[in-house]
């Protein structure tokens, strides 16, 4: 039998090497991420390498709490990436381009110098910047649509996007304020821009995060909604800017106060719909309990997040990485047929696809079992016990006990 790639299950692609696009968007972002750090340095002086270290510091923290939205069905680490590569490249590259511009031959020669730079902060920049960072989420939305399964992959994906282009502007702020201030100024920018409120750019995105999903996953709002969620991005940006450019501690903390209540918001929004995937989860898979997959103690370990944790330290402690890895499988596959289940409750499941998927997030689901038990860890469950999500009840993952020998007079 052909050795099966869960990672291409679960991400619903062909197994092997990945997709062209995904390789030309990586490297398209790649080169024009480069090209923009080097623009920077060449400016820069030593000022450049103190901003870019400082930019990269927080960068794994702020990656890992916005991973943290998505824990019940994570993303797939390929289009993350291209996500924040997207933000570093090409949305970076983009807006120095079309920012400079529009200062040089548009808001200055028509407002003047100080207006003009102000019109450009305010007006201009969250325009240019938005559409280029959203683009890499109407690219998923046309060529990944089904990848997008609800608000928190388009807040995550948002995040990702979000958390790239901050990073590499984060590194000309810090530039300059070393190089006009020395050390102090620099720490304070530090302190404002890594620290107080490092989620600025994410947040805006965001917006056009949640337009895209709700387009990806229902039948209707499919241009109103992404623009929707595009014009409330450039809306939050502006003001941001304007505020900041105009000083006062009243505006900027007014717009921090608009900040904090939309990340409120949007952890709320991933919560709520984290609670209606688990109610799914024990709506759909019990239809399932005839095919031997899943039994209602599984279900009951599937529709908590505490719970799953568990069954898969319980599958390492018995198993080993093999089993533990086997286990996460399982329930990922599990977790994607809910899902799956829900865009066609929505009618934006292709019936032929929709086929198609669950036969293989289905297959996934026996071979993951399979795996686990192939291991050591059938007779180590045995001796272990009832899995701790089981109670007395039945669970796939413990093996059926051997039949006992016969007696002395037969049967």
């Amino acid at each position: 039998m052909a050795r099966v790639d869960p990672k291409a299950v679960l991400e619903g692609r062909i197994p092997g090497r990945p997709p062209v696009a995904l390789i030309v968007g990586m490297t398209v972002s790649g080169l024009c991420a480069a090209i923009a750090l080097g623009i920077t340095a060449l400016y820069g002086g030593p000022g450049f390498w103190v901003g870019a270290l400082l930019a990269i510091v927080p960068i794994p923290m702020l990656i890992a709490l916005a991973l943290t939205l998505d824990r019940l069905e994570p993303e797939p680490p390929r289009a993350l990436a291209f996500s924040f590569m997207w933000g570093a490249g090409v949305a970076v590259l983009g807006a120095l381009v079309l920012n400079t511009a529009g200062l040089l031959y548009v808001t200055v020669p028509i407002f003047g110098e100080s207006e003009g730079h102000f019109v450009s902060a305010t007006f201009g920049a969250p325009v240019i910047e938005e559409t280029l960072k959203g683009a890499a989420l109407f690219v998923m939305l046309w060529v990944r649509r089904n990848e997008i399964d609800g608000f928190a992959d388009g807040i995550v994906y948002a995040a990702m996007v979000g958390l790239g282009f901050a990073m590499m502007e984060n590194i000309t702020y810090y530039m300059r304020a070393y190089e006009e201030g020395g050390t102090e100024q620099l720490g304070a920018v530090f302190i404002l821009r890594g620290l107080i409120m490092p989620l600025s750019h994410p947040l805006f995105t965001a917006m056009t995060g949640l337009g895209v999903a709700y387009a990806a996953t229902h039948r209707r709002g499919q241009l109103v909604a992404p623009l929707a969620g595009l014009l409330g991005a450039i809306v939050l940006h502006g003001l941001w800017n304007g505020a900041a450019t105009l000083g006062g501690l009243g505006g900027l903390a007014i717009v921090y106060a608009l900040d904090f209540c939309i990340l409120v918001a949007l952890v709320a929004i991933v919560f709520f719909e984290r609670r209606s995937t688990v109610r799914r989860i024990e709506t759909y898979l019990p239809t399932y309990a005839a095919t031997g997959l899943v039994t209602q103690q599984d279900i009951r370990m599937l529709r908590s997040l505490p719970a799953r944790r568990a069954a898969r330290r319980w599958a390492r402690l018995v198993g080993g990485p093999v089993a533990g890895q086997a286990m996460a499988d399982y329930q990922l596959a599990a977790t994607e047929l809910v899902l799956l289940h829900k865009r066609a409750d929505r009618g934006v499941a292709d019936p032929n696809w929709f086929v198609t998927r669950r036969d293989a997030l289905l297959s996934l689901m026996g071979l993951s079992r399979q795996a686990f038990l192939r291991t050591q860890a059938g007779a180590r469950a045995r001796r272990a016990g009832v899995p701790p999500w089981a109670g007395q009840g039945r669970s796939g993952f413990l093996p059926p006990r051997p039949p006992d020998p016969p007696g002395p007079y037969g049967r």
